[in-house]
């Protein structure tokens, strides 16, 4: 098939460091390639990839400094991927509901993986107004806010089986992998840590936005000795650091999607620790790759109860649910099945 990706340019795909959609978008394009596919990629210039580089802009916005508008490039390659439409058989689009108004306009079958929340009011209106665009959800909870959207397929994430691996260490601490802000509550990782006992270890960015509350709420409880910041890491230090870690603490107080972390650290046959929100059960084989808790006291005693996990099986069942390969499988059965129906431009109501 001729398939167009077309990716967030806040980052590079992948991503230098941090960017969970970006990653998905390269694990997912990569593997298209393999199995034989004809793939145009839409990115920032800086991206690296085996399929074809469609560079809508020279570099990731987050690393050029000369723009201050984010959707003026997002518009500009918006267009491109109209122009070029005729090229394909699907276009694949990971940006939301910017490109709805531009591609229904047209007659090359796309659809759309929402990659974030969708519980925020003002949406609402936006996709009852595009009520023909086919939409991917990374997570059955993930719909929940939106029941009358035109959804046609759940496809969770995967992973390339050699990306992250297990490593033979000895886990003596609690992992926290995330960015640091309020929703992903990294505070009650600390917590958590403290009451049973054990070290964390924290690698994390900061985004601009959250400045303030780190500033003010996590900075203060970092001691260098029991809590320590390590930072932000990439793919090639994920391996170590998950893989020392008795368990990955997921104390989230929103929504998640998705959440990448917690296959990754399932990858690494690390268990996960994670709270009962958003798309966690669905992720969590819950007393096979980890635990579901509610609260903090919770978490705390599913601490003392890793050690009854099987690391092995934790790992087997990363292969078995979320691997790169059957993540594009499902992904070309919606390719085609788009393809095949003769679908006129889409109306859109007003």
């Amino acid at each position: 098939m001729r398939i167009a990706q077309i990716a967030p340019l806040t980052e590079s795909v992948p991503p230098r460091l941090y960017g969970g959609t970006e990653r998905v978008v390269s694990f997912l394009t990569e593997q298209l390639v393999a199995m034989g596919h004809d793939v145009t990629l839409f990115a920032s210039g800086d991206s690296s990839t085996t399929a074809e580089l469609a560079a809508a802009w020279p570099c990731a916005l987050r690393f050029d400094r000369t723009v201050r508008d984010a959707m003026a490039p997002h518009m500009l390659m918006i267009e491109q991927v109209r122009r070029r439409a005729d090229e394909f058989d699907v276009l694949h689009c990971h940006l939301d509901y910017w490109p709805f108004s531009v591609l229904s306009r047209q007659s090359t079958a796309f659809l759309t993986t929402l990659h974030g929340r969708l519980d925020l009011p003002e949406l609402r209106q936006i996709y009852d107004s595009f009520a023909d665009v086919p939409l991917v959800s990374i997570s059955d909870a993930q719909r929940a806010p939106l029941p009358g959207a035109n959804f046609v397929a759940t496809v969770h994430h995967g992973l390339p089986m050699d990306l992250l691996a297990p490593v033979d260490t000895t886990p003596d601490y609690l992992a926290f992998l995330a960015r640091i802000c309020p929703e992903k509550r990294p505070e009650r990782a600390i917590r958590i840590a403290r009451k049973a006992g054990i070290k964390l270890k924290i690698a994390a960015k900061v985004d601009r936005a959250d400045e303030d509350y780190f500033r003010d709420v996590i900075r203060p409880m970092i001691d260098g000795r029991d809590v320590e910041l390590i930072g932000e890491i990439g793919d090639a230090d994920k391996s170590a650091f998950l893989s020392g870690a008795v368990a990955l603490l997921v104390p989230i107080d929103w929504p998640e999607p998705f959440g990448l972390v917690m296959i990754e650290a399932m990858a690494c046959g690390t268990p996960v620790i994670a709270f009962d929100r958003g798309s966690v059960p669905e992720i969590v084989e819950d007393g096979v790759s980890g635990f579901i808790v509610q609260d903090e006291a919770q978490a705390v005693a599913a601490i003392d109860r890793v050690p009854a996990l099987s690391r092995a099986a934790v790992r087997r069942n990363f292969e078995q649910r979320f691997s790169a390969e059957r993540m594009a499988e499902d992904y070309l059965a919606l390719y085609r099945r788009l393809g095949a129906r003769a679908r006129p431009t889409l109306r859109v109501v007003r």
